[in-house]
C-alpha cells in the first residue's frame, strides 16, 4: 500500500473516531482534533489519488461530514443514548423568581430533591429553586415557604403533629 494512501485512511478513520468520541467526552478538544484529522485526510487525498479522484475525495469528505452532522442533529436526540445525554424538559414548569416570590410566603409544597441546603421544591405544582432553613430536608418531605426575597426562597420542613 502506498504511504500517502495509508495516511489518508489513518487520518480519515482517526477523524471520524475522535468526532464520535466527542459525544461521550464533551469539551471540544477531541472534536477539534477530529476536524483537523479530516482536513489532513483531505490534504492526504490529493497526494493519494490521481486527478480527478483527489478532488472527488475531498468533496466527498466535506459533503458526507455535513450530511452526517445534519442527520445527527435531527435523529440523535430521539435515540436511547441521545435521550440520556440531552435535556428533555424545556424549563417551562420552573418558576422565575422575582417580585412575585413574596406571594409564596406561607405556602406549602414538597421537596423534589434533597435540600442540602439548596435544592428544588414543588410549590403549587411549580418547581422552584429553594434553600432549606437549618437542617437538610429529604426529598418527598413537606415544606413551607418562610421567607422570600428576590430569587432567594427559604423553606422549612413541615413537621407532622402526633395524633
Amino acid at each position: 500500500m502506498e504511504s500517502s494512501f495509508q495516511w489518508y485512511l489513518i487520518l480519515l478513520v482517526a477523524g471520524l473516531f475522535l468526532i464520535g468520541v466527542e459525544i461521550f467526552i464533551p469539551g471540544g478538544i477531541l472534536g477539534f482534533l477530529g476536524g483537523l484529522a479530516l482536513v489532513g485526510a483531505v490534504i492526504a487525498g490529493f497526494f493519494a489519488f490521481p486527478p480527478p479522484w483527489d478532488f472527488i475525495s475531498a468533496v466527498a469528505i466535506v459533503l458526507l461530514s455535513g450530511a452526517c452532522l445534519v442527520l445527527w442533529v435531527k435523529f440523535f436526540p430521539g435515540t436511547r443514548i441521545g435521550k440520556q445525554l440531552t435535556l428533555q424538559k424545556d424549563g417551562s414548569t420552573f418558576k422565575s423568581s422575582g417580585n412575585e416570590s413574596k406571594d409564596l410566603v406561607g405556602r406549602e409544597g414538597v421537596a423534589v430533591t434533597d435540600l442540602r441546603p439548596a435544592g428544588i421544591a414543588s410549590i403549587d405544582g411549580i418547581r422552584i429553586d429553594v434553600v432549606a432553613d437549618g437542617a437538610w430536608i429529604e426529598d418527598g418531605s413537606p415544606v413551607r415557604v418562610i421567607a422570600a426575597s428576590g430569587n432567594h426562597i427559604t423553606v422549612c420542613e413541615v413537621k407532622k403533629k402526633d395524633a
